[in-house]
């Protein structure tokens, strides 16, 4: 096979094969298959897009790649969960406490964030002594012992994925369907998941701005999981405002905290329980949505997922007294609120100006190389469709500097204040099927 004659062949809209997509990611992760070629072979995949088998045998390919987590010897259904990305999306600090305390198995592989506010293990990196950076045995034996735990990702992780991304971002191929849904779906893969619940974000603060795109690309995603031998569903979800109330690394935990003790905001609420009655279904564990959230929240109710999750943070050296006193996380030496400049209705938080501001806090990383402040961020006291007197606080700035006139001024310019507002659903639709 030479790789100029499948450029040209995908670049006359035509399939290539399992064979000949192989051959193509074993090339270019190995160094043969040069950079200028796989960059001219993504642009063509950007116009002339991919069949379902395509998608298909690029995930494989690249899921195979470098390291893949074997977690047969954890028992039971192991159910992934994956966000697209948000502002303030704090679900996996509530899902994976929560569903483990239904007794389905949750073995979360997580990296760090780039962009508006931590990754996954960030926010776990704000409870002292937590370790994440553990052996794959020691993971697999606290899952079977405890229903729950996370790990850092491994850093040979589908390496194929890591170099053809960074030549997407550089050739104006990023927003190709076929090689987002690829590149999701492979690291899922690769991190050993039997079954894959997808949040796909859309909105202002989101990678996919449409809704029509966020449904062809969840479609896409659930096709592709489905093909290979991994059940996945998804929901199409609003990310035009923020999700919930709280930006920012130890303020999403304490709002996760509240959240397990049925206190938590409306929206996020809403969302976990659809998310985890997505999972208790992937797992076999009911077979309706309704079933899922009823089983999820006598969880909430009786206390066992605030047990669960105390449980889980103990077990990997945090320190499990957070649950019972939000004191002992990270605070910030500064709580600012935000007035009001005149009356009205909030009709709009643009999400991604939010996780801007709280970024330029510290909360967040714009280099790979920016140490997170784990304690900084905002807390929101009013969302779209809320009224608001002049002068009343729109929200709290949480920080380790007293000059924070840049963050204000980033947050006027991410907030509409009108005489009414539209609320638009929180989610869009929940696909179950292919």
């Amino acid at each position: 096979m030479r790789m100029v004659e499948l450029i040209e062949k995908k670049q006359a809209g035509q399939a290539l094969t399992e064979a000949e997509i192989r051959f193509i990611i074993e090339g270019f992760t190995d160094g043969r298959i040069p950079d200028y070629q796989m960059s001219a072979f993504a642009m063509a995949i950007y116009f002339k897009g991919m069949t379902e088998e395509e998608a298909s045998y690029l995930t494989m390919a690249m899921a195979e790649s470098g390291d893949q987590i074997d977690l047969s010897a954890i028992e039971g259904v192991k159910v992934d969960k994956h966000s697209t990305g948000g502002v303030g999306d704090t679900t996996t600090l509530v899902l994976a406490p929560l569903v483990a305390s239904c007794g389905v198995p949750v073995a979360k592989m997580s990296g760090r964030g780039l962009g508006h506010t931590g990754g996954t293990v960030d926010k776990f990196e704000a409870i002292e002594g937590f370790r994440y950076e553990i052996p794959i045995e020691e993971f697999i034996d606290l899952v079977n012992q405890h229903k729950v735990a996370v790990v850092g990702q491994s850093g040979n992780l589908t390496p194929a994925d890591k170099k053809l991304y960074a030549l997407r971002d550089v050739t104006g191929t990023v927003q190709s369907i076929p090689l987002i849904a690829s590149s999701i779906m492979s690291k899922k893969i690769a991190a050993g998941a039997d079954a894959i619940v997808l949040d796909v974000k859309v909105g202002e603060g989101a990678f996919m701005k449409t809704v029509e795109e966020a449904e062809k690309l969840a479609r896409t995603m659930v096709k592709i999981g489905n093909q290979v031998g991994r059940k996945t569903l998804a929901v199409i979800s609003n990310m035009n405002e923020p999700l919930g109330y709280a930006i920012g690394n130890a303020l999403e935990v304490e709002e996760a905290i509240q959240t397990l003790k049925g206190q938590g905001p409306a929206d996020l609420v809403e969302l976990c329980l659809v998310l985890g009655a997505q999972m208790l279904m992937a797992a076999n564990k009911v077979s309706t949505l309704e079933e899922g959230k009823a089983m999820l929240q006598t969880q909430i109710e009786n206390g066992q997922a605030l047990a669960t999750f105390k449980q889980f943070i103990k077990h990997q050296g945090g320190n499990e007294k957070i649950a019972d006193d939000v004191t002992l996380l990270p605070q910030a030496q500064y709580k600012i609120e935000l007035p009001a400049l005149t009356d009205g209705v909030v009709s709009n938080w643009v999400a991604n100006k939010v996780g801007e501001a709280a970024m330029v806090l510290g909360a967040g990383r714009e280099t790979k190389e920016d140490k997170i402040d784990p304690a900084v961020g905002l807390i929101l006291h009013k969302k779209v469709g809320d009224k608001v007197q002049k002068g009343e606080a729109l929200l709290t700035i949480y920080s380790n500097r007293e000059d924070v006139e840049e963050v204000k001024q980033r947050l006027y310019d991410a907030i509409t204040i009108s005489d009414s507002a539209k609320k638009e659903p929180l989610i869009y639709e929940v696909i179950t099927e292919a």
